[in-house]
């Protein structure tokens, strides 16, 4: 694709002296393996028929080595199709995935449970994101940061502790959800919250502190369990006990500049930039989650001062807050905050009903795990782990990042549809057709009508990887893996490999599909067994 492109550019600078960035796209396979607009991206600065332009840049790259057809179609549209060896080289080094991104540090946050709340399904999909966009990135030759951001002080730290001492559990999940209703509903207990919210970042209460660094243990060591189980391990954690005190002092010293006070507290006119107005420091003093991620953004660039980009994954309902907030960091640090990028995911629920509350009573990641690994078990008599893992993980990114999702238990693990042990198993028939055949596998050079189908929806896998990049965006991934598995099934009905006479031929696009769904899964994060 990259040497069409740049034969095309090189076309267009030869012929009519312009220098253009021309588009290629995959049209349907009946037109050939590539199209590309770029006359009728000339005809405006030309001021020509684009058709008459698109026979011009015909003629002079027919010459090409690598083409068998260029042809030009509708209004000035030019469709190429690749000779049959130059597309089966592309499908058999389609896994080999240039390293694009060589020399690049990114940052990329996600997940970020509070401790002494429960990690529920939404952190679940933000773990399994974060770590697919990390993988993607890898996957070009970047180094990725694994980051994770958790709230250690706050009222819910306060509620927790409080229930902590009503109800006398070790169980912080249990008590955080005690004082969120107490809190809502008593008057006395509300106060008593409060002021345990103030010795907590003031640290000066013996008895509050041991609570708070037992429950905070406890909760990590949940934490840690769960992820575990998701093959999940983000590098680096920070804490908002970290980012308090320099976001605090960032804004203290941006008072009459970025900020202003305002009834005692000190805020952001987000008006300005077309936003709104938020708090950064309370009346009390305190940092508000506005101010800890200004301090989070600073502690992140003296960590990473190369990184070339900054990447944080969060929940819908914070898309609005991190506009304001990176608003505030353009006036007080612009480079910093020009290379910082907001990604969020939806809303998640059950195809059973509503996962979520205010209270703290929630549907837990653990919940999730245990309920699809019971379902997987029922059907699959080994791999279950990797199974369970490939339903949650491919059930959350088929979905376009920023929607909001319904999973559904039993689509997660069917073997009939778009699902990740779908693929796992499409992976494991591969191998298996590989196996039996043995080490027979030759050269391709010439391709039937199926064989050249194939090899072509092989091809793809690198532009889909780069578009996926760019874009950071995962689902992309999951659309061609299935679209790939479709294709395969959709050859073997229709062409038998063992026991063909083209058998040394079609073994190897059987090897070359099945390197790029390991790798496709890899991306995912996601096992390929060879048996499931």
């Amino acid at each position: 694709m990259q040497e069409l492109k740049r034969a095309l550019k090189d076309a267009c600078r030869r012929l009519f002296d312009a220098d253009v960035e021309p588009g290629l796209t995959r049209p349907d396979e009946k037109f050939g393996d590539y199209a590309t607009s770029a006359a009728l991206q000339l005809a405006k600065e030309q001021s020509k028929n684009p058709r008459e332009l698109a026979q011009q840049l015909a003629n002079e790259l027919r010459n090409l080595s690598e083409l068998q057809e260029v042809q030009v179609a509708g209004p000035g549209f030019i469709n190429f199709r690749l000779k049959d060896e130059v597309l089966a080289r592309a499908a058999m080094s389609a896994a080999d995935l240039p390293k694009t991104r060589q020399g690049q540090e990114f940052l990329v946050e996600f997940g970020d449970p509070n401790p002494f709340k429960e990690m529920h399904v939404g952190h679940v999909y933000s773990y399994v994101t974060g770590d697919a966009i990390s993988s993607l990135l890898e996957a070009r030759g970047a180094k990725v940061q694994r980051l994770s951001y958790h709230g250690d002080v706050g009222l819910h730290v306060a509620k927790a502790i409080w229930g902590m001492q009503k109800i006398g559990t070790d169980d912080v999940s249990a008590a955080y959800a005690h004082g969120a209703k107490a809190y809502e509903a008593d008057e006395q207990a509300k106060q008593e919250i409060n002021a345990i919210n103030g010795h907590v970042y003031k640290k000066d209460d013996t008895g509050i502190n041991g609570l708070y660094e037992q429950g905070k243990q406890i909760s990590f060591e949940h934490f840690d369990k769960i992820l575990n189980m998701l093959s999940i391990s983000p590098e680096k954690q920070y804490f908002e006990s970290q980012s308090a005190e320099q976001g605090t002092e960032i804004v203290k010293q941006n008072i009459g500049t970025v900020f202003k006070e305002s009834e005692g507290a000190v805020v952001y006119e987000g008006e300005k930039a077309g936003l709104h107005t938020r708090v950064f420091l309370t009346s009390q003093g305190l940092p508000t989650y506005e101010t800890k991620d200004l301090g989070l953004a600073e502690l992140k660039n003296k960590d990473y001062p190369n990184a070339a980009q900054s990447i944080i994954v969060t929940a819908h309902e914070q898309a609005e807050y991190f506009k304001v907030m990176l608003a505030a960091l353009a006036e007080i640090n612009k480079p910093l905050a020009e290379k910082t990028t907001h990604l969020y995911h939806g809303f998640v629920s059950l195809s059973t009903g509503k996962m979520s509350s205010r209270t703290g009573e929630v549907y837990s990641a653990l919940n999730l795990i245990n309920d699809v690994g019971q379902a997987v078990e029922k059907l699959f008599s080994q791999d279950s782990d990797s199974v369970r893992n490939a339903a949650i993980k491919y059930g959350f990114l088929k979905h376009r990042l920023g929607s909001d999702i319904v999973y559904d238990v039993a689509e997660s693990i069917s073997l009939e549809g778009n699902s990740g042990p779908y693929l796992q198993y499409a992976h494991a028939r591969a191998c298996s057709i590989l196996a039996k055949a043995g080490d027979t596998a030759s050269e391709v050079t010439d391709l039937s009508e199926g064989e050249r189908s194939l090899a072509r929806k092989i091809s793809e896998y690198p532009e889909v990887v780069e578009k996926s990049v760019n874009e950071l965006m995962p689902h992309h991934i999951c659309t061609y893996l299935y679209e790939l598995a479709q294709a395969f099934n959709s050859f073997y009905e229709k062409n038998r490999v063992i026991g063909d006479g083209r058998q040394a031929q079609r073994l190897n696009l059987v090897k070359y599909y099945s390197q790029v769904l390991k790798s496709g899964l890899a991306i995912l994060n996601i096992e390929a067994p060879e048996r499931i």
